[in-house]
């Protein structure tokens, strides 16, 4: 059956994380298996992986880390209310708890909310300027460690630093129908349809800020152990229901590749994590480089290529359905 016509890019986040993980990602890369990578320019070997994507010429975004390590901003010389008592981020969770607790961003208050969101702003600015550091240009895109760029208040706060450095290309997570993935733990499940509802609440400010982002994106329910090329196939599958055949599609596919992290290397200040030195990120990498998917996507009719290279549509720039955008990405049910 005929299909839309799909550009897809596929990004290795945590770029930076560990030297392992790094590795595993411009093995990817090199293959022709990710086309684009997110630095986190506080991960422990942030240096060396702007190191590596300089050597290759790999397409490079910043992954913009507000839960996880320690800051690279003014937070990092205080106490802050984006931080623990030890001084690192709050965790994916605990960020996101303050954040619903207006500890962390309270624009409706704006007395007691302004200086937090300056916080936020500070810490964003801080990061930009450090990957400018460490690669000597501006990042081809921006997303968010966790997902945390699209929290309420917090996507505010984001389109409106992207806006001022330039930035144009963000991630917009809303992966449609994953409420219905039920090889998805519950948790995770929850968790997925969270970011889901999230991310289509910041899509008036992203676009208000000129941000722009793919038609579609792919990554929630594929994650670790789950990704496969019948789920990745079917993810696609989902996201082109109901578009015209022949119509000009594109499409993120959200990636985790690497080899396991081995303690105490890695990490962004507190060692690597349980996820990063598990089995599933060299599953990933290996199910992204078997030729098998890459097969079937070219059944799809999928063309891989860079977010760079990409003319991202805004809203009201046309829409890859005849339907209204608020149509074609409905809520998933949890």
């Amino acid at each position: 059956m005929a299909r839309p016509r799909v550009r897809l890019v596929v990004t290795a986040d945590d770029f930076g994380y560990c030297p392992r993980r790094d590795e595993g990602i411009v093995e990817a890369f090199l293959a022709g298996a990710v086309t684009s990578v997110s630095l986190l320019v506080n991960g422990a070997a942030a240096e060396s992986a702007a190191e590596l994507a300089r050597r290759h010429r790999i397409p490079t975004g910043l992954h913009a880390n507000l839960s996880e390590g320690r800051p690279v901003g003014p937070a990092r010389h205080g106490a802050s209310s984006l931080l623990g008592p030890e001084g690192f981020f709050l965790g994916k969770m605990g960020f996101r708890e303050a954040v619903a607790a207006g500890e962390v961003v309270l624009p409706q208050v704006r007395r007691c909310g302004f200086r937090k969101m300056l916080l936020v702003r500070g810490e964003l600015e801080a990061q930009l300027s450090r990957f400018r550091e460490l690669l000597g240009r501006d990042p081809t895109h921006v997303d968010g460690h966790q997902h945390v760029h699209v929290l309420p208040g917090v996507c505010q706060v984001f389109a409106e630093a992207l806006q001022a450095c330039g930035v144009r290309f963000t991630r917009l997570p809303m992966e449609r129908g994953v409420g219905g993935c039920t090889w998805l733990e519950a948790p995770a499940r929850a968790f997925a349809c969270s970011v889901e509802q999230d991310a289509r609440a910041a899509m008036g400010p992203f676009a208000r800020h000129g941000l722009r982002w793919t038609d579609v994106f792919m990554g929630l329910s594929t994650c670790g152990r789950h990704m496969s090329t019948h789920h990745v196939s079917g993810a696609l599958a989902r996201a082109l229901e109901g578009i015209p055949t022949g119509r000009a599609v594109t499409a993120e596919l959200m990636a985790h590749p690497g080899y396991p992290s081995v303690p105490p290397a890695g990490g962004s200040g507190e060692g690597p994590d349980a996820f990063s030195c598990s089995w599933e990120r060299l599953h990933e990498l290996r199910v992204l480089t078997a030729p098998v998917l890459w097969a079937q996507l070219a059944q799809d009719g999928v063309q891989l290529c860079a977010l760079h290279e990409l003319d991202s549509k805004r809203p009201g720039e046309g829409t890859p359905s005849e339907a209204t955008l608020e149509t074609f990405l409905e809520p998933s049910p949890l």
